[in-house]
């Protein structure tokens, strides 16, 4: 590729093109004052941009103000200057959007339609699928959930989607959901019309396709034996045959929840060459770090071994960037941001010179790219890059964009990655965002919801806001995360609340130890399963901690258990779900051990963690005779896409203000 020129001047999309008079001050005007909390709690301005596979016409999703709802812009790549067409989806709200062809949009909107959750995984939103056409200037609409699974290059009118995961669920909570039945359509984007491809079964749930649009592979877990099933058939094959034994685990031993709840392991895809041959991510031989392997699918057995990080699991590929070559080019795994062992020179060489290219560059994506390899997107995320967007066209650079324009890179933190000793020897991955100015300085713990997820920090808001306000960020990886191998995976086994809880005392104590952190200005906040967390650490005995901050906490384990239990679960999963707070500390039943100050915030229609906890553990510990703060954020669920503007100011003005006033005697 050539090298980049000056940049486009035509293409330079800022605030003021978003509809934003929200411009910041100059740095050297705010540099030793606080960024405002509505800066920090804006929804993505811009939330993705695209080009198409001709490369002819990008498609920008954004928001126009801080209380707007989403709509879709479409340019000409060639005059940047003004958007051909401006579309929003009224009553509903536009959610999610992408080319699938060089003259289609595919993508889902939402609506609220209902006031509360009465059970859970109970949506408030209705959903709608639809199709644009760009020279009809045509909206095509498909009631209900459903997400693209594959563009079908060769049938440039038709895509291929499954039911139920428009909105993928990134905490990996339920551990059922990946087993559950869904059904395939091909999608007639001119028509609006769907016709069912194949429908998942009780054998056969959840079907991955090739680019074909050939069923693969499926999986499940045998209710009879317990066992992971992987099925595989060949292009043009009608029938799965019988489930291949070398992919097969048994669930009755609790070590192979590893392999169903990482959620990493697995097929990865296929060789874009030779059929029988695909890729799968797997720890095999004892091995404690999963890599990514050859399989042949004709012989049923594994080739040779790819690649594999030192200290962590592969957890994920990269495919080729142009469209409709699906050849896995990369291999990602957890460090110090998500990094990549790159398998194909010409991709490692290209984000070599957009990392040198791009201001602040650490997390460093290609988004879309056109099919003749010439313009593309390219998405940066970072300690002192909220989320920027770029555009490649014809070796020129451009930044079309940012995530959130309002904050200025030089007075933003740094993110430090370091590992620590955990009392009983487990070395913990953690990320440090550091304030600016010299420590000791006050530290909040941020614990992370899962609690089995990855959670490597690149940018997070809560943690940037903290540090943008003079506190010490800690962000310990839980044993029982995965990406970090299985031992550390195990580790965490029964241990939510107990050894996991430890782990984050011992990070304290480490920076105490190092000189960054003052002793006696301590605080924990956490979110979902970090909420319980909080919870839990409000009841410690010689409390790190001068207070707690709990959102969305699971507060009764075992209510949630109870209400959630699936009787067919194989038994290691069952123990497992039991381990999260039935057995052992349950936060409702700890209130009369509480000794420090307690802020708990919920969404009033959370989905995942419902409402009730939040009403019984107040009840509760008002009973005890206990002082606390307990805020209700209406009309949220309990994920952050559901948050709009207003809701996120609340949590962060009383969380600042939590902080500076009501966190031990004189506030933190």
């Amino acid at each position: 590729m050539k090298s980049f020129k000056a940049p486009l001047i035509a293409a330079m999309i800022g605030a003021s093109a978003l509809g934003l008079s929200m411009t910041p001050a100059p740095v050297e005007a705010q540099s030793d004052a606080p960024i405002p909390v509505d800066a920090w709690s804006l929804r993505n301005v811009v939330n993705s941009v695209q080009v198409s596979p001709d490369g002819k016409h990008l498609l920008v999703h954004k928001l126009e103000s801080k209380e707007g709802e989403y709509l879709m812009e479409i340019y000409s790549t060639d005059d940047l200057s003004k958007p051909l067409k401006r579309l929003a989806a009224d009553p509903m709200e536009i959610i999610n959007a992408q080319w699938v062809s060089d003259n289609y949009i595919f993508g889902t909107a939402w609506d609220v339609v209902r006031k509360r959750v009465t059970r859970p995984e109970e949506d408030i939103r209705e959903y709608k699928a639809f199709s644009y056409n760009l020279k009809k200037n045509q909206f095509k609409e498909l009631k209900g959930n459903f997400g693209l699974v594959n563009t079908l290059p060769d049938e440039p009118n038709t895509i291929l989607i499954g039911g139920g995961n428009a909105i993928p669920d990134p905490t990996g909570v339920d551990p059922f959901a990946a087993f559950r039945p869904r059904a395939y359509y091909k999608f007639n984007l001119e028509r609006g019309t769907r016709s069912l491809v194949i429908k998942g079964s009780e054998k056969h749930p959840v079907i991955s396709f090739d680019n074909k649009g050939n069923p693969r592979t499926s999986s499940r877990i045998n209710p009879s034996t317990n066992t992971l099933e992987v099925y595989h058939r060949l292009p043009g094959e009608s029938s799965w045959g019988d489930p291949i034994e070398s992919l097969a685990y048994d669930f009755d031993d609790y070590k192979n929840l590893y392999r169903v709840l990482s959620g990493i392991h697995g097929v990865q895809g296929f060789n874009a060459t030779n059929p029988t041959l695909g890729y799968v991510i797997d720890n095999r031989n004892g091995e404690d770090k999963a890599a990514l392997w050859e399989f042949n699918f004709e012989t049923e057995q594994f080739g040779e071994k790819i690649v594999q990080a030192e200290d962590s699991d592969i957890i994920g590929v990269i495919t080729h960037t142009v469209p409709g070559n699906d050849s896995i080019v990369g291999a990602i795994y957890p460090g110090a941001k998500y990094e990549v062992a790159w398998l194909e020179e010409g991709h490692a060489a290209l984000h070599s010179l957009l990392m040198q290219q791009i201001p602040y560059a650490h997390q460093v994506s290609i988004g879309s790219r056109s099919r003749d390899g010439n313009t593309m997107i390219v998405r940066n995320t970072g300690p002192r890059d909220p989320g920027s967007f770029w555009l490649i066209k014809d070796g020129r650079m451009a930044k079309l964009g940012s995530r959130n324009p309002q904050l200025i890179p030089e007075q933003l933190p740094d993110v430090e990655y370091i590992r620590y000793t955990a009392r009983d020897g487990l070395e913990i991955p953690a990320y440090v965002v550091k304030p600016k100015g010299e420590g000791p300085f006050p530290l909040v713990v941020q614990h992370n919801g899962g609690p089995h997820v990855n959670n490597v920090v690149t940018f997070d808001d809560w943690s940037m806001m903290m540090a943008n306000n003079g506190y010490m960020v800690l962000r310990p990886q839980n044993r029982i995360s995965t990406g970090w191998g299985q031992k550390h995976f195990d580790a965490g086994y029964g241990e939510h609340g107990l050894a996991m809880q430890d782990d984050k005392d011992d990070g304290v104590l480490h920076l105490i130890e190092k000189g960054w952190v003052d002793p006696d200005r301590v605080a924990f906040f956490g979110w979902s399963y970090g909420g319980y967390a909080a919870l839990v650490a409000a009841s410690r005995e010689n409390n790190l901690y001068q207070c707690t901050i709990a959102g969305a906490a699971v507060a009764d384990a075992e209510k949630q258990y109870k209400g959630r239990r699936s009787p067919t679960a194989p038994k290691p999963l069952d123990e497992w779900s039991k381990r999260r707070g039935m057995i052992g500390i349950n936060p409702i039943d700890e209130v009369d051990k509480v000794n420090i100050p307690v802020l708990m915030i919920h969404p009033e229609q959370d989905r995942r963690v419902m409402y009730y906890h939040y009403e019984d553990y107040k009840k509760a510990f008002e009973k005890a005779g206990k002082t606390g703060q307990f805020v209700t954020i209406e009309g949220a669920d309990h994920f952050s896409t559901t948050h709009m503007f207003t809701h996120q100011q609340q949590v962060n003005t009383k969380l600042l203000d939590f902080l500076k006033n009501d966190c031990g005697p004189g506030g933190l």
